[in-house]
C-alpha cells in the first residue's frame, strides 16, 4: 500500500527510483499537451515582434509560444524539481540544483512564422533533455500532423508515435549504391551555399528547399522522404539544436562540414556537433547523412 505524506512540503511517494521508461511517458505527455495548447490557440493567438537571432526586430512570438512553454515549466517543476532548463521565450535560464547535473531544453513553438501564416506544415514543439555532455531524451511532436519523434533515457531506439498511439520505430537509413539515386534537403536556395556545397548538392538527382520548423524539417530525414540534410552558416541555439542532434544522432546519421584534406584539396570531413547552452554561431556548411553512405562522398 502507498501512503502518501501528510507533509505539503515533502507530498511524496517512496516507489523507488525513477527510470527511463518513467521519463520518457512524462516527456511525450508534456509534448502532447502542448501541442493540445499551440493547436487550441490556432484562430485566437496574439502575436508581437521580437528581436531575432541577428540583432534585427524581424522575429515573432505568440501566445501560443508563452503558454506551451508554461506547460513544460509546470511540469518540470512538478516532476524534475531539481533539473534546470533553458527555454527560448524570456531567454529563460534555471540552473540545477544541488548536485544534480541534467537539464531541458525547451522550445515550445518551433517555426512560429509559418504558425501565424497558418501554415499546414513546418510547426513543432520541442524538448531535451541533458546529462553531462550528452542528449539522453529527446521528443519533437509536429503539431499538424500530431505525430511525435523521439527516444527516451536508456534506449537505443527512436520512436514516430502517430495521433492514434501506434509506435513504428524508426530504422537506420538506406545505403545507397551512388547520391544520384537519392534527393536532398536544403533550407536556403542553393545559390547561397559555397561553390563547394553546390557542387556536392548537384550530384544529388534533385534537391528541394523547405524552411520553417528545424525538427519538422529534419524529420523528412528520419523517415526516409530525402537522402541527406545541408544548411548554411546560421546561428544555433540549445532549443532548437539539441533535440534534433539527440536523434539524428541516434539514428546513426553523422554531421559534416567542409575542411581541406592534407593536400589543400577540399573535401567533406565528420564532426561532433556541439551540445551548447547558449546561442553560437556555427561558421561553415553542414551534411548530414547516414554513415551507412559516406564512402559516396569520396
Amino acid at each position: 500500500m502507498i501512503k502518501l505524506e501528510k507533509n505539503d512540503k515533502a507530498n511524496s511517494v517512496n516507489v523507488g527510483s525513477i527510470n527511463g521508461h518513467v521519463i520518457g511517458r512524462v516527456l511525450k505527455e508534456t509534448v502532447r499537451r502542448a501541442g493540445v495548447v499551440i493547436r487550441n490557440e490556432t484562430t485566437i493567438f496574439e502575436a508581437h515582434t521580437k528581436e531575432s537571432y541577428s540583432g534585427t526586430m524581424d522575429d515573432v512570438f505568440t501566445s501560443a509560444d508563452k503558454k506551451a512553454q508554461d506547460i513544460y515549466l509546470r511540469t518540470f517543476k512538478e516532476c524534475f524539481p531539481l533539473c534546470g532548463v533553458i527555454a527560448e521565450e524570456d531567454s529563460l535560464t534555471i540552473k540545477a540544483s544541488g548536485k544534480c547535473t541534467t537539464y531541458f531544453t525547451v522550445d515550445p513553438l518551433d517555426g512560429t512564422k509559418a504558425y501565424v501564416r497558418r501554415q499546414s506544415h513546418g510547426v513543432a514543439t520541442m524538448v531535451a533533455m541533458v546529462d553531462k555532455g550528452e542528449i539522453i531524451s529527446a521528443y519533437i511532436g509536429d503539431i499538424n500532423t500530431d505525430e511525435v519523434y523521439g527516444y527516451r533515457p536508456g534506449s537505443d531506439k527512436v520512436f514516430r508515435i502517430t495521433r492514434l498511439d501506434a509506435f513504428e520505430q524508426l530504422e537506420p537509413g538506406l545505403k545507397l549504391k551512388k547520391l544520384s539515386d537519392s534527393q536532398c534537403l536544403l533550407r536556403n536556395p542553393i545559390d547561397s551555399h559555397s561553390p563547394l556545397t553546390q557542387t556536392l548538392v548537384r550530384k544529388f538527382k534533385n534537391h528541394e528547399v523547405m524552411g520553417s520548423s528545424i525538427g519538422t524539417w529534419t524529420a523528412r530525414l528520419w523517415k526516409k522522404e530525402i537522402t541527406a540534410l545541408m544548411l548554411q552558416p546560421g546561428w544555433e541555439t540549445p532549443w532548437d539544436s539539441t533535440p534534433v542532434i539527440g536523434i539524428t544522432l541516434k539514428l546513426g546519421y553523422v554531421f559534416m562540414r567542409p575542411e581541406k584534406d592534407k593536400k589543400g584539396n577540399p573535401t567533406w570531413k565528420e564532426y561532433k556537433p556541439n551540445i551548447i547552452k547558449e546561442k553560437e554561431w556555427r561558421a561553415h556548411d553542414t551534411l548530414i547523412i547516414h554513415k551507412n553512405n559516406l564512402s559516396l562522398l569520396k
